[in-house]
C-alpha cells in the first residue's frame, strides 16, 4: 500500500475485477471513488504500464471494459481518442486506464488487459541529432 492512501475497509469499496488478455481473473481489488484505473493497477502490482504517467501522451494504459461499465462513463475526449487510435487490440469498449475515474456506478467493473501494448517512444523511437 502507498503511504497516505486510505483504502476502503473490505466490502465498503468499489470493486474492480482485473482480467488478463484472455479474460482470466488476475485480481479483484477495492478502490475509492475518484481513483483512476491506472493508479489502482500500479498500487496492486497489476501489469498495466502507463509510460506517460497519466498525461494522455501514450496508449500503454489501454484497457478493455465490460460493455455495461463502458456506457456508464462519459465519452472519451479528443486527446484520449487520439491515443486510443494507437492502442494495440483496440475494441469498442477500450479506454485509457488513466482516464477512467472510479465511481459507485462502476462497482463490479471488469477491466481486461490487452494482449500487448504499443509504446511509440520505445517501440518506434528514432534517434535524433
Amino acid at each position: 500500500m502507498h503511504e497516505g492512501i486510505q483504502r476502503p475497509k473490505p466490502g465498503e469499496g468499489i470493486q474492480i475485477h482485473f482480467k488478463d488478455s484472455e479474460g482470466n481473473p488476475i485480481r479483484t481489488v477495492e478502490a475509492n471513488q475518484g481513483d483512476d484505473i491506472l493508479s489502482i493497477a500500479h498500487e496492486y502490482d497489476i501489469d498495466l504500464e502507463g509510460a506517460c504517467e497519466g498525461s494522455i501522451a501514450c496508449s500503454t494504459c489501454h484497457v478493455i471494459l465490460d460493455e455495461d461499465s463502458y456506457y456508464k462513463l462519459e465519452e472519451p475526449g479528443d486527446d484520449e481518442n487520439d491515443m486510443l487510435d494507437l492502442a494495440f487490440g483496440l475494441t469498442d469498449t477500450s479506454r485509457l486506464g488513466c482516464q477512467v475515474k472510479v465511481s459507485r456506478e462502476l462497482d463490479g467493473v471488469s477491466v481486461q488487459l490487452p494482449a500487448a501494448t504499443r509504446n511509440m517512444y520505445v517501440d518506434g523511437a528514432k534517434p535524433g541529432h
